[in-house]
């Protein structure tokens, strides 16, 4: 993921920008055939809502994760902020050396699985690895590791942490995905030593794969044991979603052989998904745009990764959306067809951030009101107007009014742009039937008194029962 800022915008402007990954486009994905993906992605479309999350040593320095060490990449853009050197080869070694400071001591997995679960979070999704090769759980591939020798941490009874949260949101009902980097910036499989690149690294591997096929074949080996690890040890896992898109067969040149390792898996997990990101094919079943919102409603299994800050990483002093604009962002993706995973960086001593935990509050009162207009619902047209979002369960329609902000005015009278046949409108949060007439336009409809307060809601909710 990528680190992003919106310094300067309005408290109450909603602001999504993209991320450094595109994304797959509707006409790439492919549909499973297997009976029992196909229901599980329909389960995926019905949660709606996940949490996930970007933590690791990098936490400590308030940096973007990762990105920092491609030298091809730094220097475009993720070494913005490394004011106190001017040796990047010094930096890449201070960089991987975090894992010898890092202890999260004020980690408690089990109260962020309940704030989760009692915000309206569905499902939780969690950066086992990074593309700075550091692992959140007890692998044996590697020391460098959450439970490697050379971290503090490795004594705390936390110590696994991905084997922490993953049980502690279990229990409280939330699925699991799990985020895996394809790459990995500190095996000597991928980062070699001595190759042809030299020093100059950039986000692929040292070499020619094609050139050093015995040192790739490594790499393959390496990453399908990491991959098992997680898929066997861990318990239930309901989604690999898999990062590192340019590590693939074809053009680039990185045949990690996905599908092998994961059929492999899916023998004792068969109910597993995987989200490929941007490549495309039979196992990217669900599309992941970062930090942006497609332009328009998809019929396909889509997830918009978007951070509750500035940042997929921790930042000293960041700034956190308010729970009117996430709740706008949420409608805006969910009327389009979508989930919405909304990311927060964990603070290098094992907390939430306060700003983070207020928006999921915010967000998470809100839904326990209009929630049933959200999960388990599909797309429905017009879909979003930017004023309007609309969804469908069944036979009936919701409409939700967007308002910007508390200052906007929030009328009697209002012209729903939905064409009908409508026989009954009701107000969501009061289960008050409402008039309505059909005029053009849509449907005008008359709000209680009660409704029109001089603050505006973060949004009116209608039941539109059909003819």
């Amino acid at each position: 993921m990528s680190e992003t800022t919106e310094q300067g915008q309005p408290q109450e402007e909603q602001v999504v920008q993209t991320g450094v990954h595109n994304f797959s486009k509707e006409d790439e994905w492919v549909k499973p055939e297997d009976p029992l993906l196909l229901e599980r992605l329909e389960w995926f479309k019905d949660q709606k809502l996940g949490l996930m999350m970007h933590w690791g040593p990098y936490s400590q320095l308030g940096l973007v994760e990762s990105w920092a060490l491609s030298d091809q990449d730094g220097d475009e853009w993720s070494r913005n902020d490394i004011d106190w050197i001017d040796d990047m080869e010094e930096f890449k070694r201070q960089y991987f050396d975090l894992n010898k400071t890092f202890n999260p001591i004020r980690f408690q997995p089990e109260e962020w699985a309940s704030l989760a679960a009692d915000n309206g979070f569905k499902y939780f999704l969690f950066t086992t690895k990074h593309h700075d090769g550091f692992c959140m759980w007890d692998t044996h591939t590697t020391d460098y590791r959450i439970t490697g020798p050379e971290t503090p941490f490795h004594t705390h009874k936390y110590a696994d942490i991905c084997k922490q949260l993953f049980d502690a949101f279990r229990d409280k009902g939330l699925a699991i995905s799990a985020y895996f980097s394809k790459a990995d910036w500190h095996t000597p499989y991928y980062w070699a030593p001595g190759m042809e690149r030299g020093r100059h690294m950039w986000r692929g591997p040292s070499y020619n794969p094609e050139e050093y096929p015995w040192l790739w074949e490594k790499f393959v080996e390496f990453t399908h044991e990491q991959i098992t690890e997680l898929l066997t040890k861990y318990g239930r896992i309901d989604c690999l979603w898999l990062d590192a898109g340019w590590v693939r067969a074809g053009r680039y040149g990185q045949d990690i052989r996905l599908g092998e390792v994961v059929e492999k898996n899916r023998k004792h997990q068969p109910w597993l998904l995987v989200a490929d990101r941007t490549v495309g094919g039979p196992y990217e079943n669900i599309v992941t745009p970062e930090q942006t919102i497609p332009e328009r409603a998809m019929n396909i299994p889509w997830e918009s990764c978007i951070t509750l800050g500035t940042s997929f990483s921790f930042g000293f002093e960041d700034k956190y959306k308010t729970g009117r604009q996430l709740a706008h962002i949420l409608l805006e993706v969910v009327a389009k067809g979508g989930n919405l995973a909304l990311n927060v960086g964990p603070q290098p001593d094992g907390r939430l951030p306060k700003g983070a935990i207020r928006g999921m509050k915010e967000l998470g009162a809100w839904l326990a009101t209009y929630g049933e207009g959200i999960y388990g619902t599909r797309i429905c047209e017009p879909h979003f107007t930017g004023e309007w979002a609309f969804t469908s369960k069944g036979d009936v329609k919701y409409a939700f009014r967007l308002y910007k902000n508390e200052r906007a005015e929030a009328e009697g009278q209002q012209v729903i742009p939905f064409p009908g046949p409508v026989e009954r409108i009701e107000l969501v949060g009061t289960n008050e039937t409402i008039p309505f007439e059909a005029v053009q336009g849509g449907l005008k409809v008359t709000l209680p008194a009660s409704a029109v307060a001089d603050e505006a809601p973060i949004a009116h909710a209608f039941r539109l029962f059909s003819k």
